[in-house]
């Protein structure tokens, strides 16, 4: 996070499991995000699958880019494959993340 804002997309697992993404569904910026709740969807050659919010907040901006270049998601999830930037409007959302090591355990056991 940078402060008050989060910034969201999805992990390098997700991307590999997803295959090639061809195109993504981000909401408007202004909207309200709730923690759980589904923001998107990231479609690929494999499936279209819905994207969730970790986060409470108010979405500040979208990566725009993704509408002519979604398989930045694939080609960089971290970088410039970035979904949403979200001012939180619950910062304590973030106690319950999950870090990369926690996550990699995570994906590792399932």
């Amino acid at each position: 996070p940078e402060g008050d804002v989060g910034v969201i997309g999805i992990s390098d697992f997700a991307q590999s499991e997803l295959g090639d993404v061809v195109y993504v569904e981000l909401p408007e910026v202004g909207s309200t995000l709730e923690k759980g709740e589904t923001f998107g969807v990231v479609e690929s050659v494999k499936a279209a699958s819905d994207v969730y919010s970790p986060v409470s907040g108010e979405v500040i901006e979208t990566n725009t880019v993704l509408s002519d270049e979604p398989a930045l998601v694939n080609s960089s999830p971290f970088e410039k494959g970035w979904m949403l930037k979200v001012k939180l409007s619950n910062p304590s959302d973030l106690d319950s993340l999950m870090d990369s090591k926690a996550y990699s355990s995570h994906i590792e056991e399932h």
